[in-house]
């Protein structure tokens, strides 16, 4: 799908001003909504001019604050779904739509039936590696030019040094500035080498809290020269190599804000003080979705919030739900020529975004040679030896997988592994699926599972491969197991990857990109 957009000279005299109000708008589309309420966003978008659309699978997603409340319906057609709507809302646009989505590990972050890359988390322990990152962040940006989105909203910067941060987590690439800010310009550098946008969010930064700003307003109390020296470092040193936009989070954080502790996306101090002046950043603001309670909740009266996220100096409103209100009270409330500065800087993003570019072509099995490369540099050794694990596979063993595994290619051939030779009930290999990747309920680890591994840790010796989120290990006495291999995901590559350094095949060449707390279950 190609459009023509007008350069913005033309647009300046073009759009009247309560039309270059509605571009700074970016609702949210779903792709599983009804017809009635597709053709509700088709109205808004004709009657109120929106710039862009943000795309999520459903309204019951955790991003629109129902995760667990509201059955999330499986649909097996989404990307077709997805390719459809962004057809049907683009031809009712007096003016082409930016379309966005959140694709940090790929749009399977979104959408069924896409290619998954692995969580950032994986990513952060691989070493050196520089160019597969890039790879990443081109191979998602393909994906995404394919469906018809121009904007993925990615990387996560943040610094993830809260073990118990119940949102970021797995979405940052680790506990180290450096490593994070390495990371994050190598895939935003792949996103932008094929002409799609890139976002580093969450500014100022969303890793140290254990509150969930979808339902709460995180408070961070750190002196604004701890959040300089490490939190602020990868947004400073990605700005200056050059990012496209800055996402800024619900985050109260009373040091940035001459201690009022204001939500981050309605500050002025924080927002045109220290992003613009102080990080000298000149590109695209977009607040964090409106509609999270930690600031929705703020504003009973419809309209205010949009306001009070344009007057502290956001470019785009994400996920406004109340845009006829928010129109009404910029135009009653800002000044003309600020309503021009920041449509200004959304129309050049979109004149970016419109470009014309070549469509090259990605699949499956590129995303999946991608993988198995991505696997073998991730793959961690935490605790024991090659040694420990050979002895162990020469003495016999018994296997015994537990969690809920999509498919355990692992655990299935390490079964007939242990059935080639003599069998040691002392030995026990232990394959973890963690069903979840984020912590809350255990990672829905049942009670009894997290009790047995307990067990057999205290009374066995344990080698342990966990498929999924290592801060699962924070959930037992994991040092007591003779060795302990991280593998991150459970892709099937990454299964066989893990079967392949299991048999003595390859080496461990990652590192734990976090700090894992001991906390018995």
């Amino acid at each position: 799908m190609m459009f023509k957009i007008a350069s913005y000279n033309a647009a300046a005299t073009q759009l009247g001003l309560n039309e270059k109000v509605g571009q700074l708008f970016m609702p949210a589309a779903f792709i599983n909504d009804t017809e009635e309420e597709i053709q509700g966003l088709e109205k808004l978008i004709g009657k109120y001019h929106v710039g862009g659309l943000c795309f999520f699978h459903s309204r019951a997603s955790a991003a629109t604050n129902f995760e667990g409340k509201k059955k999330i319906v499986y649909n097996e057609q989404s990307l077709t779904t997805l390719k459809n709507l962004i057809r049907r809302y683009q031809n009712v646009a007096k003016y082409p739509l930016l379309i966005s989505i959140d694709a940090e590990w790929g749009l399977a972050m979104r959408v069924e039936n896409t290619p998954q890359y692995p969580y950032a988390i994986t990513l952060g322990a691989i070493q050196n590696k520089e160019d597969l990152i890039f790879k990443v962040g081109q191979q998602i940006a393909l994906d995404c030019r394919q469906a018809g989105i121009h904007w993925n909203l990615a990387p996560v910067v943040d610094i993830n040094n809260n073990p118990n941060n119940p949102v970021i987590g797995y979405r940052s690439f680790g506990e180290d500035k450096l490593n994070v800010t390495q990371k994050a310009m190598a895939f935003i550098k792949g996103t932008q080498s094929v002409g799609v946008l890139s976002c580093i969010k969450h500014f100022p930064g969303h890793g140290d809290t254990a509150t969930d700003s979808h339902l709460g307003l995180p408070i961070i109390k750190k002196p604004k020269e701890a959040l300089i020296e490490n939190e602020l470092y990868p947004f400073r040193e990605t700005i200056k190599n050059g990012v496209d936009s800055v996402m800024v989070g619900h985050l109260s954080i009373p040091s940035l804000d001459n201690g009022e502790g204001t939500p981050a996306t309605i500050s002025k101090t924080i927002i045109t003080g220290l992003l613009r002046k102080e990080l000298n950043f000149n590109g695209v603001v977009i607040s964090d979705a409106l509609n999270m309670h930690s600031v929705s909740k703020m504003f009973p009266e419809k309209g205010e919030l949009e306001w009070r996220a344009f007057d502290a100096g956001n470019d785009i409103l994400c996920f406004a739900e109340n845009t006829e209100e928010g129109i009404q009270k910029i135009m009653g409330y800002a000044d003309p020529g600020e309503i021009e500065e920041r449509f200004k800087r959304v129309w050049h993003l979109k004149e970016q975004a419109f470009a014309p570019y070549t469509l090259a072509r990605t699949d499956q099995e590129a995303t999946s040679i991608l993988n198995k490369q991505l696997a073998q540099e991730s793959l961690t050794l935490l605790t024991g030896s090659d040694k420990i694990i050979s002895d162990f596979k020469n003495e016999g063993f018994k296997c015994l997988s537990l969690g809920e595994p999509t498919n355990n290619t692992f655990a299935e051939a390490a079964f007939m592994v242990a059935g080639e030779g003599p069998i040691n009930k002392d030995n026990v290999l232990i394959a973890l699926y963690p069903p979840k990747v984020k912590p809350q309920n255990n990672f829905d680890l049942k009670t009894e599972e997290l009790e047995q591994l307990q067990h057999l840790l205290k009374t066995k010796k344990v080698i342990l491969y966990v498929f999924g989120n290592p801060y699962a290990l924070n959930l037992i006495d994991y040092k007591t197991a003779k060795a302990v291999v991280l593998v991150y995901q459970n892709f099937i590559e990454f299964q066989y990857n893990a079967l392949a350094h299991f048999r003595g095949e390859i080496t461990a060449k990652g590192t734990l990109p976090v700090t894992i707390n001991l906390k018995v279950f």
